[in-house]
């Protein structure tokens, strides 16, 4: 069964991915595999922040950040694993996703200020653009640096 109508714009669409810039094709490959996990981070983090809010009555910006915390922790794994493959030694990479990681959750707490307690926005405006912003913050410091596969000489 397909899944989708064979047509002529289908298959130049289909060509022009598979002709993609072979160093291009595995970034792009990785920021999708990265988004996805992030997906399933913020399934996480948001359980936490609305399940926090909701049932318990916590501040949007302290049920953000520990939404923040588990999506972090779900994160590193899956993104260690599937979407940059690393080779890197745990005593490299888990610090510097600490780093990165508690840099997002300052970020995220920032963000959240900002638009819940300044801009006065609905929380769940502000947290979808915190989590944008932070993707890509978060996308390129992993990539370059905290999963980065290091030299053979190293």
């Amino acid at each position: 069964m397909r899944l989708w109508p064979k047509s002529e714009l289908f298959n130049n669409a289909l060509w022009k991915i598979q002709t993609v810039n072979q160093q291009r094709l595995p970034l792009l490959q990785q920021f999708i595999l990265f988004t996805g996990v992030g997906f399933l981070s913020a399934v996480g983090h948001y359980g936490m922040l609305i399940g926090l809010v909701q049932l318990f009555d916590v501040g949007a910006v302290l049920a953000s950040t520990a939404g923040a915390l588990l999506g972090a922790w779900i994160n590193y794994g899956l993104n260690r694993q599937y979407t940059f493959q690393s080779r890197a030694s745990l005593t490299t990479a888990v610090p510097r996703f600490v780093l990165v990681a508690g840099g997002g959750v300052a970020l995220n707490a920032l963000f959240m200020w900002i638009g819940v307690d300044v801009l006065h926005l609905y929380y769940l405006y502000s947290q979808f653009a915190s989590t944008g912003l932070i993707l890509l913050w978060s996308f390129y410091l992993h990539k370059f640096w905290t999963f980065r596969h290091p030299p053979a000489n190293e």
